[in-house]
């Protein structure tokens, strides 16, 4: 005699999508949450290689330096004299300065952004490309 396991319901023809939903909100929040830490510059500049950086903060004016000394403050052209006016108007609640120099670029340009910084009471940081540093070779 065969054994019936059958237990004779229907079988459940729903599917809940309350697991699907969870996925995909956790899956937005990470995409949202890593989409803020990607910084997007507009001056391409070749940054100078480090064994190792440290992270710039989000508050920060972004000086770009060109090999012909050319300065832009967050992508506006200026100049080594109008530097600190340009960098007073648009430093808003930001004390940082975060330097984008490209490895060809003259020692001048820096020292004229630092004499900037220090006359607005901002700190200077130096960005770098850790990706291909070399440690003392």
């Amino acid at each position: 005699m065969p054994l019936n396991f059958s237990s004779g319901r229907k079988p459940l023809t729903a599917f809940s999508l309350a697991s699907l939903t969870d996925i995909v909100l956790l899956l937005l929040i990470f995409f949202l949450l890593t989409s803020s830490f990607v910084t997007q510059r507009g001056i391409e500049v070749n940054l100078p290689d480090t064994a190792s950086a440290t992270p710039l903060e989000a508050q920060y004016v972004a000086v770009s330096i060109l090999p012909d000394g050319s300065l832009f403050v967050d992508e506006i052209p200026t100049t080594a004299d109008s530097l600190t006016a340009l960098l007073a108007s648009v430093k808003g609640e930001r004390d940082a300065i975060a330097v984008y120099a490209d490895t060809e670029a003259q020692i001048g340009s820096l020292a004229a952004v630092a004499g900037a910084a220090a006359e607005l009471n901002m700190r200077v940081s130096v960005a770098t490309d850790p990706s291909s540093g070399t440690s003392g070779e």
